[in-house]
């Protein structure tokens, strides 16, 4: 078996279930959650209510190209949750809490024929390495958007790979995995024991798994795969922690 296959195995986590990394109190993490659009958006930033940004220290939000939705959903997001940290509702710390929004090609187009998606998702799958290796400073179309919600600027505060990815629904969510899992492949520095990454099940799946979640699950490519109904959990697709989405 060559070196390229043994390293697979190593890093897939359905074959190498290792424990995440101890943090100090207030040491810099970085939260890799993608949206997708309409009701993924809208799911995916539920499942977040109640994120500590003390914990999370920087936040990254992937979303689609021409998704202005899901950009201005992140910024409502991170508005409620500094306004509820102003007000003590967190607790204080020196540690700066910060996000970006970065856009990325649509892997797939709605009605895109299939001949065409493996070079759509190509185009993808290439932006997602960068998006991965640094935090970014893109914002949705209104130019006086990042002004408003207080977005800091990636040369504030320079982060390395995600410690740890959140997604659910999208092709792009495979295809973020799918980039994390080649930057560990292959050994890239500073993406050792990074990038742990958490799968949440649409909770409009009741029975069957999305197919993401099916190409994700069959592949054994996330650390945890969490889905919203006991009838999925009791036949082994993933683990049941009760609804997600409030």
């Amino acid at each position: 078996m060559e070196f390229p296959q043994l390293r697979l195995l190593y890093v897939l986590p359905a074959f190498n279930a290792t424990k995440p990394r101890r943090r100090q109190k207030g040491q810099p993490t970085r939260l890799l959650v993608v949206l997708g659009s309409g009701g993924h958006t809208a799911e995916m930033l539920s499942v977040l209510q109640g994120l500590d940004p003390t914990l999370y220290t920087h936040r990254s939000y992937v979303v689609s190209s021409g998704d202005d939705f899901s950009a201005l959903k992140a910024i409502e997001f991170e508005s409620t949750m500094r306004s509820a940290y102003e007000q003590g509702k967190r607790e204080s710390t020196k540690v700066p809490s910060t996000y970006d929004i970065s856009v990325v090609p649509r892997a797939r187009n709605i009605h895109q024929p299939l001949l065409t998606t493996p070079i759509s998702s190509l185009w993808c799958l290439l932006a997602c390495f960068s998006i991965l290796r640094a935090t970014g400073t893109q914002s949705p179309s209104d130019s006086n958007a990042d002004q408003s919600s207080g977005c800091s600027r990636a040369d504030d505060y320079q982060y390395a790979y995600p410690d740890l990815i959140v997604a659910n629904g999208p092709a792009t969510a495979v295809l973020i995995v799918v980039a994390s899992l080649l930057l560990r492949i292959f050994s890239v520095p500073g993406a050792e024991g990074k990038m742990r990454t958490i799968y949440v099940e649409s909770w409009a799946r009741v029975s069957t798994l999305s197919l993401s979640g099916k190409i994700l699950r069959a592949c054994g490519m996330v650390n945890r795969m969490l889905v919203q109904w006991e009838t999925l959990g009791k036949t082994g697709q993933g683990e049941f922690r009760g609804a997600l989405v409030q």
